[in-house]
């Protein structure tokens, strides 16, 4: 059993340690440990300077799983906290790899979305979002795609790197689909609730859907390590617990702390990132506007991300490499099999770095649009 070269973080491992703009990120703006404990009460303080250094439960910390279920609207069984996003995928993916299985996956997508059921030999499925259809799923394909073996379908919404969203009715359809046929309905919600068009509600709400989040992208916390999945089917819930077990056990008690304070306090940690990732997303479109010979877009609807191309259609990796030697970074398209696009995140850096981060890469845009004019 052998996992793919995850050429993504191979790529942000080289290049975004000593960038001195990290347009590759796909989180929000970064919050210090300091920062962040200035958000808690005092009681709350007193609670996380006397945290036991001990295994958690494996189900997650009974107070985390209130508060993760407060916020969606759930009862605290239906809530199992893992380690990450990362972690609820090897779990949904481990518990799918029966004999002659196949799972059916987003085109573009997040490595580990095809690296893990590969790795596993599920067979893997694909849907394509489409820039010509503004990257949104077809119901349609997805339901060809289906058959008496599909163990489960995964969503993105909002969606990474593209951040196109899947609407409420369009969630309902493919819910009733998935629920008609026995097949699993997982939504990758990481990016909820950061919106720039329509918001849209979480799949939480639907009785045969699975949930994953975290607190690495829209609660730009990733260093907690902590995420979760919600499912309302006690059968389900149990495997994930039992597999979870054997994996990690538990995650760390003071992150879990932590975890839960990012709920309580999530108005300002989720605002902070939203505030952030609409300004920036306002001077974005103003650059892409005046870029619009060389780079083709569509404005991401939610999330962080979006996923320009070039217009000549060439390989954006020698682009991207251009822009690393000028100290910004951005994550070639062929991390998400789609080579002339490239990912741009817009939400790590506060609005004055970004506007200087757009300056530097403005001039390297022109420099490239006028040595490609001389090629032709």
């Amino acid at each position: 059993m052998r996992l793919k070269p995850f050429l993504l973080d191979e790529w942000l491992d080289a290049h975004e340690h000593h960038a001195e703009f990290n347009l590759a990120s796909s989180t929000g703006p970064v919050w210090t440990l300091n920062e962040f404990l200035s958000l808690a009460t005092e009681e709350e303080r007193e609670r996380f300077h006397h945290q036991k250094m001990v295994y958690s439960r494996p189900a997650g910390a009974d107070a985390l799983r209130s508060a993760i279920a407060q916020m969606h609207g759930v009862e605290a069984e239906a809530v199992q906290v893992v380690t990450g996003a990362s972690e609820a995928l090897l779990i949904l993916f481990w518990l799918a790899a029966e004999p002659g299985a196949n799972v059916i996956l987003p085109q573009p997508g997040f490595t580990t979305f095809s690296a893990l059921p590969e790795s596993l030999h599920l067979e893997t499925r694909y849907y394509t979002l489409r820039k010509e259809n503004s990257f949104r799923i077809d119901i349609e394909e997805i339901q060809k795609l289906a058959d008496h073996n599909t163990k489960l379908i995964l969503i993105n919404s909002p969606h990474n790197p593209t951040g196109a969203t899947i609407s409420d009715a369009e969630l309902d359809a493919l819910h009733e689909f998935t629920s008609s046929r026995g097949i699993q309905l997982v939504s990758d919600e990481v990016y909820h609730p950061i919106f720039h068009g329509e918001p849209t509600q979480s799949a939480s709400r639907l009785p045969g859907a699975t949930v994953i989040h975290d607190f690495s992208k829209a609660f730009p916390l990733s260093g907690i390590r902590t995420g979760w999945i919600i499912d309302h089917d006690p059968k389900r819930r149990r495997d994930y617990w039992t597999t979870r077990a054997y994996f990690s056990i538990t995650n760390n008690a003071p992150g879990e702390f932590l975890a839960e304070l990012a709920i309580r306090h999530r108005e300002q940690v989720l605002g902070r990132t939203q505030k952030v990732a609409t300004e920036n997303l306002h001077l974005l479109t103003s650059f892409m506007s005046q870029h619009s010979d060389t780079l083709g877009w569509i404005s991401p609807r939610g999330g962080m991300t979006t996923f320009p191309w070039l217009v000549s259609g060439e390989d954006s990796r020698e682009f991207c490499k251009a822009a690393a030697e000028q100290g910004i970074i951005l994550a070639p398209g062929d991390c998400f099999n789609a080579p002339s696009h490239f990912r741009l995140g817009f939400a790590a850096l506060p609005p004055e770095k970004f506007t200087e981060a757009l300056s530097q890469l403005s001039e390297l845009v022109k420099t490239w649009a006028s040595v490609n004019l001389l090629k032709a």
